[in-house]
């Protein structure tokens, strides 16, 4: 069996000092009566400061409440008294006043934190909720229960009135109600999963890291903690399967992908992991989960993910102002307290006491077609290192978006954020390059993935990922250009001297490989970028390259990988360096 990664051990122990640590970090930049939390940072949310400041409380009382009732309510830092004494007073104070919480009519952001509050009442309830006053107790609900209303956003907000009901259930307030609430919010992502543990988060395509710490969570834990066997044999199995891909987009080193949005809520993404192994449905081993949870707090902890007073900064390893979307705001990076999940599991749970294990990405190499996504994952154990190929996951909205728009990530490099995309393939028209808005995934043979697009009116792209190994072939058949139409195929960017990305045109393209500026990525600064140029040469143009990202010292020429031969207007033949053979299809769209 591979060695694991040499990484330092965190005992749950660790795990209860680390979150201490991050609470009383936030202290200082409490409201008077503790009703806010009013952390510094480079700029507002759009929800505006007071908003910014219920996060701050809904965020970091999550973590507080997981840490309370993971300890069966031994509270030695007196988390739950500065809770108590600002749920009361985020209730009743003034408006505007500098500890009031803005209501739901008015900040739909609201609707978000009501659900962490509601959380960690119903985690820490006999402590709690249950010595709070009649009054007190009135109030908080009141603030709550307009959360049971349809969602404004129709995606995976639908669950946070689904985990505010389940705590309004257990109190025995509105029951009927919250019932309704419930059962509507499961219904409406019940039209979203797709099968084989995947969810849209909303009627979009979009395929991320909500899917684990958002589609998947609020349900199974809401199960959990009702004893609903019906629901929790519904949505287990779900978990279980989603787990068995999930848990491979992790580095060895307990990188997550990063791919998607809200990725400043960093190790949030080992929520679904705890969560398996809270429940039994899950795929790993006890000690494997618990390895691949504090590799993943220690990644974020040990990189700079905190700044000097302690605080959790916007961005993944530390600061990162491109990475965030307008909906961030200072307090934004707590949402990675669902990554304390694991603390619900007592001392003597098998996660915390069992050897750990190794992660999938270290037992051998795997290419993983990730169920409906068209996503496809590919992963060395000789370097630990994850990579993405995306070939149907979508951001929702019109722009382009870097988090999503790329033919690929890894768990070692991230998305440019300048005017040279990464892992890109472009027509080079007067205006620039052209963009890739939407994946449309189209049916691949093993070991691939194929998507379209639309870069320009009149003109469809169709590409193709296929991988073994380290290497990637990737084409792009180009239908409707004109004839001569310059097109660009960009490689990897790092900042990593330990990482080597190759490039090489194989056919359609001109010349060898070229440099370009790189810019910036959540990694920092790159060296710059590989890329391949050619031009359209008639109604169909197919181009093809290979590719590499490695970790492995002196790596061979990417072309020592495969031998690649194109043997019609779609069709790739290609024989591996193993000696294995496949064909890859890239069929023509108009």
């Amino acid at each position: 069996m591979p060695k694991t990664t040499p990484y330092p051990a965190r005992t749950r122990a660790d795990w209860e000092r680390t979150a201490d640590q991050l609470l009383c970090a936030v202290r200082p930049y409490a409201s008077p009566r503790h009703g806010r939390i009013d952390l510094p940072g480079p700029r507002p949310s759009w929800s505006g400061p007071a908003s910014d400041g219920l996060e701050g409380y809904a965020r970091t009382w999550l973590l507080a409440a997981l840490r309370v009732a993971g300890a069966r309510g031994d509270d030695p830092h007196g988390h739950l008294d500065r809770y108590a004494q600002g749920l009361a007073a985020g209730t009743c104070a003034p408006a505007g006043g500098p500890d009031a919480w803005p209501d739901m009519a008015g900040t739909r952001q609201a609707v978000v934190e009501s659900a962490s509050i509601a959380l960690g009442l119903r985690l820490t309830r006999p402590w709690l909720w249950d010595s709070l006053d009649d009054t007190t107790r009135q109030r908080v609900a009141g603030w709550l229960l307009p959360a049971l209303g349809p969602s404004p956003v129709n995606n995976n907000w639908w669950l946070f009135g689904l985990t505010v009901a389940g705590f309004l259930q257990d109190a025995g307030i509105e029951t009927d109600r919250a019932r309704h609430t419930i059962d509507r919010a499961l219904a409406r992502i019940e039209d979203w999963y797709s099968g084989d543990g995947w969810y849209s988060d909303g009627p979009n395509r979009s395929f991320d890291h909500y899917n684990a710490w958002a589609m998947h969570l609020y349900p199974v834990l809401h199960a959990h903690l009702a004893g609903d066997r019906d629901l929790l044999d519904r949505y287990g199995p779900r978990l279980h399967r989603h787990l068995a891909d999930y848990t491979r987009m992790f580095g060895a080193d307990g990188a997550p992908m990063p791919f998607g949005r809200s990725l400043t809520y960093r190790f949030a993404a080992a929520a679904a992991p705890w969560l398996g192994a809270l429940t039994g449905h899950t795929p790993l081993a006890p000690g494997a989960t618990r390895r691949l949870a504090s590799a993943t707090l220690g990644h974020f902890l040990d990189r700079g993910a905190t700044d000097a007073n302690g605080l959790l900064t916007l961005g993944w390893h530390g600061p990162y102002e491109p990475l965030l979307q307008s909906y961030s705001g200072p307090a934004s990076p707590y949402w990675a307290s669902k990554g304390f999940l694991g603390l619900l599991m007592p001392a003597d749970h098998p996660v915390w006491t069992a050897p750990e294990e190794p992660l999938p990405v270290e037992r051998e190499d795997a290419v993983t077609l990730l169920g409906p996504t068209g996503m496809l994952l590919q992963s060395t154990a000789a370097d630990g290192l994850v990579r993405l190929h995306n070939h149907g996951s979508n951001h929702v909205g019109d722009d382009e978006d870097p988090g999503y728009a790329r033919f690929a990530y890894s768990t070692r490099t991230g998305p440019t954020h300048g005017a040279v995309r990464d892992n890109h393939f472009a027509l080079l028209l007067d205006g620039g390059p052209t963009t890739r808005r939407t994946a449309e995934p189209r049916t691949a043979g093993p070991g691939a993935a194929v998507s379209a697009h639309t870069p320009h009116p009149g003109v469809r792209v169709v590409s193709a990922t296929l991988a073994h190994g380290r290497a990637e072939v990737r084409a792009h058949l180009v239908t409707g250009a004109p004839e001569g139409t310059p097109v660009r195929q960009t490689g990897w960017a790092t900042n990593d001297p330990a990482l080597t990305a190759q490039l090489h045109p194989v056919h359609g393209y001109g010349g060898a490989a070229h440099r370009l500026p790189g810019g910036s990525t959540m990694f920092g600064e790159t060296s710059g970028l590989l890329a391949v140029d050619g031009v359209t040469t008639g109604e169909r143009s197919l181009f093809v390259a290979l590719a590499s990202l490695t970790g492995e010292p002196d790596p061979d020429p990417v072309t020592a990988l495969a031998d690649v031969r194109v043997q019609g207007p779609d069709e790739i033949r290609v024989t591996w360096h193993d000696g294995t053979t496949a064909v890859l299809r890239v069929p023509a769209e108009s």
